[in-house]
């Protein structure tokens, strides 16, 4: 599974502010809506019945919320870079400035567990969460998003 399978163009947010988790979630939800095809408000609740089980605040500044949904056909991926970091209850107790949702449907199973691998794989890259900070426009992050990894032969989760 690759990211482009999982983010288009137009799911990068390069500046996305928000005052807090929920706040952050709230928008979160806002944006992957029309993407979705799904209400924002069930996105959103969702989103937080998944973060009452545990935070997706998985350190080093990075944020992976997720969940299934009953009526999505594939897994959709948004990903946004926050304009300031926000306090997301991580398990390193850091701030959060990049964030990547995923919503999976309610029947992915083993899929949605290799796009939340292929995901946390991505973003434990250090060289690359620093080019995603250091880059201020959508087009910019979702290159380095979806540059390929070091060749074909790179570990599977």
């Amino acid at each position: 599974m690759e990211i482009t399978d999982l983010l288009t163009p137009g799911s990068v947010i390069a500046a996305l502010k928000s005052q807090g988790k929920k706040q952050l979630l709230q928008e979160l939800a806002a944006r992957a809506a029309p993407l979705t095809g799904l209400p924002e408000r069930r996105i959103f609740e969702t989103l937080s019945e998944r973060e009452r089980l545990g935070t997706t605040g998985v350190g080093q500044g990075i944020a992976i919320p997720h969940g299934r949904l009953n009526g999505l056909t594939k897994i959709t991926g948004l990903f946004a870079r926050l304009e300031t970091p926000i306090d997301y209850d991580a398990v390193d107790n850091q701030p959060v400035d990049l964030v990547f949702l995923l919503l999976a449907p309610e029947q992915a199973g083993a899929d949605h567990l290799k796009a939340l691998a292929r995901v946390s794989r991505l973003l434990r890259n250090q060289a690359i969460c620093e080019k995603l900070r250091a880059a201020s426009k959508p087009e910019a992050l979702y290159a380095i998003l979806t540059e390929p990894t070091a060749g074909p032969n790179t570990q599977a989760a």
